[in-house]
């Protein structure tokens, strides 16, 4: 089976969608990658997932892709003598080290490298940002300061320091056990949350080693003054616009959105737009126009895929949200400015000779009208090569490789298909020519342009173009 779009959707699973039928449903409808979110999910429940979406996969016979995203240390606010404080603007409030309940004027904040990192006149943002506060005064154990937007704070509420690089390492001890048990089973991708560093992502590169995709989230302001240094290490990256829409100023976020995704498009990883997409589908069975807008912003930009949260995972509809977000995205790349848009993007190849090679198939398959491009690939990158030109017609990738066929099942316009590698040349267009009819993307009399490396088998040698034509 094939999409009818270029856009992958990735679906969280959840309560709502935990089922091997609601999964399926969810698969149907068009999700191409599933995300298990590791801060509510458990190692048992991790391996009945896995374990369900890999049998969906060989009934279906389409490679599908797992997501596993880790929780990240999270820093949050002690207890309350009272259920909730209101705290007012001009209020002065001091957080620190007591860990007796709290009340109006004070709170606990379990996090040392905290005090020692905040500095006067950094900002702290309590309850998803709802609350602001700056800092006036520091000392051992106490951090003062002055309300700027107050309102009602309860127990446990997350903080977040916009201004402050916190000495804090990206995996927790929960998140280390929680990697190494989603890598043993197998998934294609694990998200690291905090990014802050490229530091981060080398650490979480050296405990993977090798079994999964690494992908940075973007959520902090920090990571953005190293965007070029993490995209370095990454695999791929998600914009994560919860928490960076709380640490930065709102009207910030689309223009960093784009910044990140053209980033990332350049650098030939793939990128993922995240969070509150289709929010009011958690209730309702339809979204708001200006959510719609969103997913469409995010599909025109180029994002390798968009992705639905608590809409799939804890929602009424997870279904129907899967089946919108499709069709938004179905009709955007249907638009007369989409290619537009998309090729004015475009960025001019490395200097290698597979890019280069990319590049010219591209080239070749566009002034010919060319049905499709059929990459050859072992370790996957050929095909993200291809995906970056992000070229009008469909781009088929044939590996050998499971592990390699799932992994870029997250990656814009790639359809994927597991066979085993051509032996020769006749064996190379004969096979591509025979899944590209197969798969529906040509009739008998088209021609395709194939992308393969010889010797055959060897990662890392495209270095051949063909152009055939698909028979009977």
């Amino acid at each position: 089976m094939r999409r009818n779009r270029k856009v992958k959707i990735i679906a969280t699973l959840g309560p709502a969608s935990a089922t091997s039928e609601q999964i399926e449903k969810l698969f149907l409808a068009g999700a191409d990658i599933f995300r298990i979110n590791m801060s509510h999910t458990s190692h048992e429940l991790l391996r009945q997932y896995h374990g369900i979406i890999r049998k969906i996969e060989a009934r279906i016979g389409r490679p599908i892709c797992i997501l596993a995203d880790l929780q990240g240390p999270k820093l949050r606010i002690g207890t309350f003598a009272e259920k909730e404080v209101t705290l007012n603007a001009g209020d002065i409030f001091v957080l620190d080290s007591d860990a007796t309940p709290g009340n109006a004027t004070r709170v606990c904040l379990p996090h040392p490298e905290i005090f020692a990192a905040v500095k006067i006149g950094d900002h702290l943002l309590l309850n998803d940002g709802r609350i602001r506060v700056e800092v006036t005064d520091v000392a051992e154990g106490r951090i003062a300061t002055r309300v700027i937007y107050g309102g009602a704070l309860s127990a446990r509420k997350g903080v977040n320091l916009p201004d402050t690089i916190i000495p804090l390492a990206a995996l927790t001890p929960k998140d280390r056990a929680d990697l190494d048990a989603a890598a043993e089973l197998g998934v294609d991708w694990i998200a690291l949350s905090f990014v802050q560093r490229s530091a981060d992502v080398a650490e979480a590169r050296k405990l993977i080693a090798g079994r999964a995709g690494v992908m940075a989230k973007i959520e902090k302001p920090s990571a953005l003054t190293h965007l070029e240094a993490i995209l370095e290490l990454s695999d791929g990256i998600m914009i994560a616009r919860g928490d960076l829409g709380v640490e930065l100023p709102l009207e910030q976020v689309p223009g960093r959105q784009k910044q990140i995704t053209r980033a990332a498009r350049k650098a030939g990883r793939p990128v993922v737009v995240a969070t509150q997409m289709l929010e009011s589908m958690i209730h309702e069975p339809v979204p708001t126009r200006a959510e719609v807008s969103d997913v469409a912003t995010a599909v025109f930009e180029g994002a390798d895929a968009v992705m639905l949260s608590a809409e799939s995972a804890a929602g009424a509809w997870p279904e129907k949200a899967v089946e919108t977000m499709d069709k938004i995205a179905q009709e955007v790349e249907r638009d007369p400015h989409y290619p537009g848009i998309i090729h004015a993007q475009r960025t001019d190849p490395e200097p290698t000779s597979a890019d280069a090679i990319s590049a010219a198939a591209r080239q070749v398959a566009e002034t010919l009208k060319l049905a499709a491009m059929v990459c050859y690939t072992s370790s996957g990158s050929t095909g993200l090569r291809a995906a970056r030109e992000r070229p009008e017609f469909p781009i088929i990738v044939l590996t050998p490789n499971p592990a390699t066929s799932r992994r870029l099942s997250l990656v814009w316009g790639l359809h994927c298909v597991l066979t085993p590698d051509a032996t020769d040349v006749d064996d190379m267009v004969s096979k591509a020519c025979r899944i590209s009819r197969e798969e529906g993307f040509a009739q008998p009399g088209d021609r395709v342009i194939i992308s393969a490396g010889v010797p055959f088998g060897t990662p890392g040698t495209t270095n051949m173009l063909r152009i055939a034509y698909v028979g009977d």
